[in-house]
């Protein structure tokens, strides 16, 4: 089993051809290219079992040669930091799944496993290996230009692939860094297997939720947060191509995982803190805020309006819902320029190598290098110890607080539940898993109950413009009309949602911290 430092970026098909004769990379070669075609035809059952435990396994044919591949993909959530992965070369063309044995394959094979396994989908690449050597270090670039193959589906590949073999991952970026002023290159959030899995479920345009995150109890604090980081990283981004086809879920899923990047800097901010993770931040942000008014409109129109259609003015509603959807295509339409910019494309690239190679990581300060060092278990108990009571504190008073207030409590419970979502693997042991989804319960329902609240709070916000902007006169005042009816209903129901707030957050302060 190997643990690989791999970075994947999307090129243009009429650029790919450029890379091996760049200037800046073409005194870093130091061997002829080796130049192969590959096809790998991917196993699985008819109901991907092996994707959804997590697996892919892989026939791989290099010439006469035949080489078995299993690999633990998106349930380990390591990005660019690789997957578990084991190989072996065999004889025919069929897996042999003798050879899982000591995998993470092998507790799911049985006979009827034997029986159901079939070739899912496969890849045809055509790959040209550069062997280079930067600093002390030895990478590997491979130019890849091939399809994906999945049934009648069929999706191009046009990748550059980044391998360290040796040495440090700085070399890598800088390798990376000559790439991306020479070329145009985006990150690569996805491997190969999981695109090749959206196309078998026709799910290539859908949403992508966000995967476990594998955190070994040896990590140190920087280890942990490379890993959470990129995880984070490839969920929001992941979800491009819904957001370029307008899918409100996959907004949203791109939303999340932006704001649980955001979480983890927060989070890890002690071992973090330089002027380089400023301007990472600031570009987190002004993605968050492009997708956000989307998000807004589409949970005014599903949770505020969708409930009470039957019981609302009808011509009014029919009025109000109209306007509303012309927003909602307003705001997608900026979310898909948003993702469509050179800005986003900076984005992505910049964040993955600021995570693998940044600043941070180089820190002369004495009290920033030693917090990168501590274990991520001991950090992981302080920092989910500190931010409970901190919540608990304020969650005290749910009653006593004004919107801004509660608004304020409902981002540090989020963050709390990212927090136990990403330390999940440090605790994970039989008992441990067992307090972990006790604890896990009350805080789902406070972040939910507080979640409504702010809806609330923001569709009254927003009411006034919906109300006057547009339209004729009849058309406005069908539009109050209607806005109100929902605003009234709403303001019913914010007594329950407090009350429900504060009962969570008494389950909260009874349920016993996983961590302790």
């Amino acid at each position: 089993m190997a643990h690989e430092i791999e970075l994947k970026l999307q090129v243009p098909r009429d650029a790919i051809s450029k890379a091996a004769d760049l200037p800046g990379l073409r005194q870093l070669i130091q061997g002829p290219p080796r130049r192969q075609k590959l096809t790998s035809v991917y196993f699985d059952t008819p109901s991907l079992k092996l994707r959804d435990h997590g697996l892919a396994l892989r026939v791989r044919r290099i010439g006469k040669k035949r080489v078995q591949t299993i690999k633990a993909i998106s349930k380990g959530g390591r990005g660019a930091l690789g997957r578990d992965e084991w190989e072996e070369e065999i004889a025919s063309a069929i897996p042999d799944l003798s050879l899982a044995k000591g995998t993470a394959l092998a507790p799911l094979v049985t006979r009827k496993l034997r029986h159901e396994l079939h070739p899912t989908f496969e890849t045809v690449v055509e790959r040209t290996t550069l062997p280079i050597r930067a600093g002390g270090s030895a990478v590997e670039l491979a130019v890849d230009r091939g399809y994906i193959n999945a049934g009648r589906r069929r999706e191009l590949i046009s990748e550059l692939e980044l391998e360290l073999k040796e040495g440090d991952p700085a070399d890598l970026v800088e390798i990376a860094e000559r790439l991306r002023h020479s070329l145009p290159v985006a990150y690569g959030a996805q491997p190969k297997q999981d695109r090749g899995y959206a196309l078998v479920t026709g799910e290539a345009d859908c949403a992508v939720r966000a995967a476990e995150i594998a955190i070994d109890t040896d990590f140190s604090a920087a280890e942990a947060f490379r890993v959470i980081a990129l995880a984070c990283l490839d969920h929001a981004l992941a979800n491009e191509r819904a957001v370029r086809g307008g899918n409100p879920e996959g907004i949203h899923q791109m939303r999340v995982g932006l704001r649980r990047l955001r979480a983890a800097l927060t989070l890890f901010k002690p071992l973090i803190d330089s002027p380089q993770t400023d301007a990472v931040k600031t570009e987190l942000k002004w993605l968050t805020e492009q997708l956000g008014q989307a998000r807004d409109f589409d949970v005014l129109l599903t949770e505020g309006i969708g409930p009470l259609r039957q019981d609302s003015p009808a011509a009014e509603t029919d009025t109000l819902i109209q306007d509303l959807q012309t927003r909602r295509g307003e705001a997608v339409d900026r979310a898909r320029a948003a993702v469509n910019s050179g800005r986003y494309q900076k984005l992505g690239l910049m964040t993955a190598l600021w995570i693998l190679d940044g600043q941070w990581r180089r820190s002369g300060d004495e009290a920033i290098a030693a917090a990168r060092e501590r274990p991520a278990v001991g950090f992981a108990v302080e920092i989910l110890g500190r931010r409970l009571k901190k919540i608990l504190k304020k969650a005290n008073r749910i009653e006593d607080l004004d919107p801004s207030r509660r608004h304020k409590l409902r981002i540090g419970v989020k963050k709390l539940r990212y927090a136990t979502q990403f330390f999940a693997g440090l605790f994970s042991d039989g008992k441990s898993e067992a307090a972990r989804g006790r604890f896990a319960k009350p805080l789902k329902r406070l972040q939910t109950n507080l979640g409504r609240l702010n809806d609330i709070y923001v569709h009254k916000r927003v009411a006034s413009g919906i109300a006057h902007g547009g339209g004729s006169p009849k058309k406005r005042a069908d539009k109050s009309l209607a806005i109100g009816f929902v605003l009234g209903h709403e303001q019913t129901e914010m007594g329950r949602s407090v009350e429900a707030a504060a009962k969570s957050a008494r389950q909260l302060a009874r349920a016993t911290p996983f961590w302790e």
